[in-house]
């Protein structure tokens, strides 16, 4: 990913649910304020919430939009658990965890090549359907907010600790979180020191 600068791919959740289908619009200001380019990870439940919010993610030329899965939990044939939410427990369940989504975002006009689970937890099997499916799977390499339950203070320190060719891991659907703030004050000490901002492919709007 890197270009001779230190680069960073900044990603966002959007998790969906009773209380997750929010929108922190204070999070896509920041994003523009500092002409940052980011991956956003829709879930399905998300979007069904958020019909027109999404198509204006989708419209804007710094965001990219890929698929955070139908109900978010760990991609699993086994029912495997991460933080308390259990899995797919069948190579069925897999494939519908991403094919469900995807197809919804296909009829938004988005052709999603990129996918995070819900907890970004997935075991072999998983994995390997995946792949089969012609999806890749994104994990991340900093936390920067902890499920939008960190601090601004600890989600700035997380932000700034990224190292170069990181993929930074946040979310934009908690509007009473310290996200916001605390990337902005990151955001701008990394700009101004020069930091490069893509997609996770390495691109750049």
């Amino acid at each position: 990913m890197s270009h001779g600068a230190r680069t960073i791919a900044l990603t966002l959740d959007a998790c969906g649910g009773a209380h997750g289908s929010n929108v922190d619009r204070q999070v896509l200001d920041v994003l523009a304020e500092y002409a940052i380019p980011a991956t956003v990870f829709l879930n399905e439940r998300w979007i069904r919430a958020n019909l027109v919010e999404t198509e204006h993610l989708i419209a804007n030329p710094q965001l990219r939009v890929e698929n955070h899965g139908s109900t978010h939990v760990p991609l699993s044939v086994t029912g495997r658990a991460a933080y308390g939410i259990a899995g797919t427990v069948s190579a069925a369940e897999v494939i519908d965890e991403i094919e469900s989504n995807r197809e919804l975002l296909r009829s938004l006009g988005v052709e999603s090549t990129w996918f995070r689970a819900g907890t970004a937890h997935y075991d072999d099997v998983a994995v390997s359907i995946a792949h089969d499916l012609g999806v890749r799977l994104a994990g991340f390499t900093v936390n920067a907010d902890f499920g939008a339950t960190a601090t601004a203070a600890v989600v700035e320190k997380q932000v700034l600790s990224a190292q170069d060719g990181a993929i930074v891991l946040a979310h934009m659907n908690q509007p009473t979180s310290g996200t916001a703030a605390g990337l902005r004050s990151a955001l701008s000490v990394l700009v101004s020191s020069g930091v490069r901002f893509a997609h996770l492919d390495g691109g750049v709007p």
